[in-house]
């Protein structure tokens, strides 16, 4: 008998093309609520619930915001504590991949699946303090994107030296000056956001690729706090090569943007 599951080309993995998401779940209705966070969850299970508690200490009982957990094939408990959240706060959004697939594919998950009118990215293991994001939310009344610096990062002196010299390099090569590529703590305009297109690895690179196209990015310092729960997922060497050819595909990106020198249109009225 012919499988029913549709073809897959060789060497390729089946799933939704980001562009497809919102056609698959039409309930999302886009700008229906003010504020969308999107987290990237893989093997989080101890920190979920401080993370959703921390959310709903700075954002209050209010209705327009809600918090979009998106499991990245955990093999731990992460996907039964985001159910029993998603039960218990109806503000708590479930999103739960069949197998992982990194950091890029679950933020774009998140962000086309999000229905606030600004979409706030950070990680599940609580480094990232929800506490910046109102003063985030606020610069971003006159930008199209705030993206965080960590002023004092609790980290290791081998991660944050390594991390210094790979900022240095990926601005050098990328022409850009983001000064923290590796903080996840970002708000965008929502229209901004989902209208970028996104490949594998691309997370590290957002800013950047948003002010190619013409969008306007501030950066602004934020906290940083030592992870308390649960092991890292990075390394200082094992994401070193793939981030290196993501850099040199960001830098051929900009030299092939589509720019269309139309000088006048007229008629069709």
């Amino acid at each position: 008998m012919a499988s029913s599951s549709p073809h897959v080309p060789p060497g390729q993995r089946s799933g939704l093309l980001p562009f497809q998401v919102r056609d698959r779940y039409p309930g999302r209705e886009r700008g229906s609520l003010a504020l969308s966070l999107v987290a990237p969850v893989y093997d989080e299970e101890e920190n979920l619930e401080r993370l959703h508690a921390r959310v709903v200490e700075v954002f209050g009982s209010r209705d327009d915001w809600e918090l979009v957990l998106v499991d990245d094939g955990s093999r731990d408990g992460s996907a039964q504590r985001i159910r029993v959240l998603a039960a218990r706060d109806r503000r708590v959004v479930g999103v739960f991949f069949a197998r992982n697939c990194g950091q890029t594919a679950a933020t774009a998950a998140g962000v086309q699946l999000a229905r606030g009118r600004l979409i706030a990215t950070l990680d599940a293991d609580l480094q990232n303090d929800p506490g910046d994001l109102p003063a985030m939310i606020e610069l971003c009344a006159r930008h199209d994107a705030v993206v965080g610096w960590r002023r004092k990062r609790r980290d290791t002196f081998v991660r944050r030296a390594s991390s210094r010299i790979a900022n240095a390099v990926r601005n050098r090569i990328s022409k850009d000056s983001i000064r923290d590529t590796g903080c996840s703590l970002k708000v965008f305009r929502a229209e901004a956001i989902q209208a970028l297109p996104l490949f594998e690895g691309m997370h590290r690179f957002l800013p950047t690729l948003m002010r190619y196209h013409g969008y306007s990015v501030e950066e602004h310092g934020v906290g940083h706090h030592p992870r308390t729960a649960g092991t890292s997922k990075y390394g200082v060497w094992n994401r070193a090569w793939r981030a290196t050819k993501d850099l040199f595909a960001v830098r051929w990106m900009r030299g092939r943007l589509l720019k269309l020198p139309i000088q006048e249109v007229v008629g069709g009225s």
